[in-house]
């Protein structure tokens, strides 16, 4: 049955697991294709056009806000990062959906934009903030003074909850894992987004008939 491909939402504080539930979906759902940003700053080394980012010019890119070409952008450290939005239009029309590891700001903005309904939002939250702490020093990347950044940090993301249509709790990431399936699942099925539901329904009934 031909559908309307969604535009999924997914965020969390740092640390609860986003980023591998989000590789496990995309594992799962071949079809399922990953949002890739825009961005003004230099690529690095063996960063892609592209696959990484879409490396382009400070003036195209405020061309592109202006324009509407941008389903959300931000400023982070004088460079422009954001989500361009024909690629997921073509994604769109294809059935395929597009996932999006955004935070709280890029969700609203995407939720705001001209294909809002076609929006699932999905919040991650951790079992509790000092679980959440200790995965944060497990990875043995940041020092005392950048973790307690990310607390702080992380308290203000998750005052946003309330603003997502699904909110999990990643205590185990399989079990996780498998409410995130089992909600893309049901999503994918809504009556609305059926595009080729109502012609089969009207075969089926002039079958009858016959």
């Amino acid at each position: 049955m031909d559908r309307t491909g969604l535009l999924i939402i997914l965020s969390s504080p740092s640390g609860a697991g986003k980023s591998t539930l989000a590789r496990r979906l995309m594992d799962w759902d071949r079809r399922l294709r990953f949002s890739v940003s825009a961005t003004t700053r230099p690529p690095r080394p063996g960063e892609i056009d592209g696959q990484h980012y879409y490396f382009t010019t400070p003036d195209r890119f405020r061309r592109l806000v202006a324009e509407g070409g941008m389903l959300e952008h931000a400023e982070v450290f004088g460079n422009f990062y954001g989500s361009p939005r024909e690629p997921v239009e073509v994604a769109m029309r294809e059935g395929r959906d597009t996932l999006f590891d955004v935070d709280w700001q890029g969700g609203q903005q995407i939720r705001a934009s001209a294909l809002g309904q076609n929006v699932v939002s999905i919040f991650v939250l951790p079992p509790s903030l000092p679980e959440l702490e200790r995965r944060l020093r497990g990875r043995g990347q940041d020092s005392d003074e950048v973790i307690a950044g990310r607390m702080q940090k992380s308290r203000a993301e998750i005052s946003h909850w309330a603003e997502y249509d699904y909110v999990l709790v990643n205590e185990d990431l399989d079990a996780t894992e498998a409410q995130m399936r089992a909600i893309l699942t049901a999503e994918r099925m809504r009556r609305s987004r059926q595009t080729g539901l109502g012609s089969f329904v009207r075969t089926l009934m002039e079958e009858e008939r016959t």
